[in-house]
């Protein structure tokens, strides 16, 4: 099986620093959801790992992180494409949990939902903690430029190997190339 992991706000979604918290706030970067069709037509299972503490600080109810994913499918599916799991960490990072990027607890989650080792699967984020907790389950680290990830490029604390794409659609184009 062919599985890739996505961070979700700034990899598939522009990022906000006051967090995403309503569908109306939710916009998909250019060429994200066709790159991720493109992933589904290659075989891929495409899966999102994303943390969102904005549940966790009471920012917005799971209601509406439902009603957020529930329009990046429609959106995706409008194109082609389709996400087939998404895994989400409601917590802050106060309650010191082991699901919230960087830790590993939501890739493992991944791991045992599909059955499959996560070594040499793509993750592909825009932070640090996206790439940490790749490489800590043994996932290839892809970083985006997108969102947060100019930033992260800069940072000394990088995992080697880490390759560098301008956005998803570029990571994509090179995967399936």
């Amino acid at each position: 099986m062919k599985l890739i992991i996505l961070d979700r706000d700034g990899v598939i979604n522009f990022d906000s620093a006051q967090f995403i918290k309503s569908p109306d706030e939710w916009k998909p970067i250019p060429g994200s959801l066709a790159a991720i069709a493109r992933l589904n037509q290659a075989g891929y299972r495409v899966v999102v790992a994303t943390n969102q503490s904005g549940v966790g600080r009471g920012l917005f109810e799971m209601d509406t992180l439902n009603a957020i994913h529930e329009k990046m499918n429609k959106a995706l599916a409008q194109v082609g494409g389709r996400i087939d799991a998404i895994f989400f960490c409601p917590h802050t990072s106060a309650d010191n949990c082991a699901c919230r990027k960087p830790k590993p607890g939501m890739l493992h989650e991944i791991s045992k939902r599909f059955n499959t080792n996560l070594t040499n699967v793509p993750a592909i984020g825009d932070a640090l903690r996206d790439l940490e907790a790749a490489v800590t389950v043994g996932a290839k680290p892809i970083l985006v430029l997108t969102g947060k990830g100019k930033k992260t490029a800069t940072d000394p604390e990088l995992p080697a190997g880490t390759l560098v794409f301008p956005d998803l659609a570029a990571a994509v184009a090179h995967l399936l190339a």
